[in-house]
């Protein structure tokens, strides 16, 4: 790969694409269940669950990490990128911690899953609010679903239509769009699992365990809108406005330490013969890129 050459995410294989199913279907059922669950079953009290949980998920991480470097050969460099991207988030996120829904960790969550695909991004924001839980005291039975939302929110930034297709303006409109939508997503599903074990919020919007679905369901948004509606916009214009002010400089920093860091590098093998009388000396080159 050229020194020019467009930076691309780190792509997504057979096994990366079944370890993060695997891990999205753990998450929808674990901030699900309850909803359908009887009134006297032990899985509506999620207070309960969350160290099993907690358990189950990060060997799940592992397996989309170990699925990604099968997939793609990921290295050394690629972890120590994860690593520091991390730290960063994890600084960050105390910057703006309770006040507003002020984070600015979601803005570099959702540019780096647009730089280094769905599969880094994924497990970059699910390290990020683990690192940064233990950062701020922020260790709960709602870390875990923290966890996966997150790591939902960087790896959707992945699946966006390719920068080969849309840069300039358009890419930072299109990123602006998804971190509006997300950040209120982020929102939606970590007050989902939380709902459950909130006492005193009210007896028209607290969770009712046994209930039917649709009533339920309308308590839910009443409580949304009642507790945490503005805590969520003020996340998706955070986002939006650093997105506005320094995403394009920080995307291009993301793709030149990607370009250096040479995830897709060339593998080349050479070799040589001995030259038959009268015959200039032969070389073969052999050039694997990787799609």
């Amino acid at each position: 790969m050229s020194a020019g050459a467009a930076a691309r995410p780190i792509r997504l294989g057979p096994k990366s694409v079944a370890a993060l199913v695997l891990v999205s279907l753990v998450g929808l059922a674990a901030v699900g269940w309850p909803l359908v669950a009887d009134a006297g079953s032990a899985v509506t009290d999620h207070a309960a669950d969350a160290p099993w949980f907690f358990a189950l998920l990060l060997p799940l991480l592992i397996a989309v990490v170990v699925a990604t470097i099968a997939d793609c050969g990921m290295d050394a460099k690629a972890v120590a990128m994860l690593g520091v991207l991390a730290a960063v988030g994890a600084a960050l996120r105390p910057l703006g911690a309770g006040t507003a829904g002020l984070e600015p960790m979601f803005f570099l969550m959702l540019l780096s899953g647009r730089v280094l695909g769905p599969g880094f991004g994924f497990v970059l924001g699910a390290v990020t609010l683990f690192a940064s839980a233990l950062l701020t005291g922020g260790v709960g039975p709602w870390m875990p679903m923290q966890m996966m939302a997150m790591g939902w929110f960087a790896m959707g930034a992945g699946l966006l239509p390719g920068p080969e297709r849309i840069r300039g303006r358009g890419e930072l409109l299109m990123l602006s769009a998804y971190g509006v939508v997300a950040a209120f997503a982020y929102g939606t599903v970590t007050n989902l699992y939380g709902w459950v074990t909130v006492g005193g919020a009210g007896q028209a919007i607290s969770f009712r365990p046994g209930d039917p679905l649709g009533e339920n369901l309308v308590r839910f948004l009443a409580y949304v809108v009642a507790t945490s509606l503005a805590w969520d916009l003020g996340r998706a214009v955070l986002t939006v406005v650093l997105t506005w002010a320094v995403g394009g400089p920080l995307l291009r920093a993301l793709r030149r330490a990607t370009r250096r860091a040479n995830f897709a590098a060339q593998v080349t093998f050479e070799g040589s013969r001995r030259p038959l009388p009268g015959e200039a000396p032969h070389r073969t080159q052999v050039t694997y890129e990787p799609e």
